[in-house]
């Protein structure tokens, strides 16, 4: 099964891809950085653990993907109430990270059996 043929990889892969754009004149560095790194680890270990031979390796790396996932929607709060990211788009992106998380359940549950 290849990570390109997941929806939770093209989702979260879109997701990375508008944090970028979206905060790309963000003059936090120091958030930008962190939010998006946060954001880029979703798709990457999704990848990575996808690559592994394992299922329990696999499953190990969509765990990491999963705290990734919740920690970018800490971050995406966070910036929401400090005034760095709109209100309706931080909205949709935490809803994201919750289907996202869903998709990762699923995924890894099915692994597992």
């Amino acid at each position: 099964m290849s990570h390109e043929s997941l929806d939770v990889w093209k989702t979260s892969t879109e997701l990375s891809i508008n944090l970028y754009k979206s905060l790309k004149t963000l003059k936090d560095f120091g958030f930008k950085d962190q939010i998006t790194r946060s954001g880029l680890s979703v798709p990457s270990n999704i990848a990575e653990g996808m690559a592994r031979n394992s299922d329990k390796e696999k499953v190990h790396f969509l765990a990491i993907a999963n705290g990734s996932c919740a920690e970018l929607r800490t971050q995406i709060y966070i910036g929401i109430e400090i005034g760095y990211i709109d209100r309706d788009s931080g909205q949709a992106w935490m809803a994201k990270t919750k289907r996202i998380q869903i998709m990762l359940k699923k995924l890894s549950d099915r692994l597992r059996q």
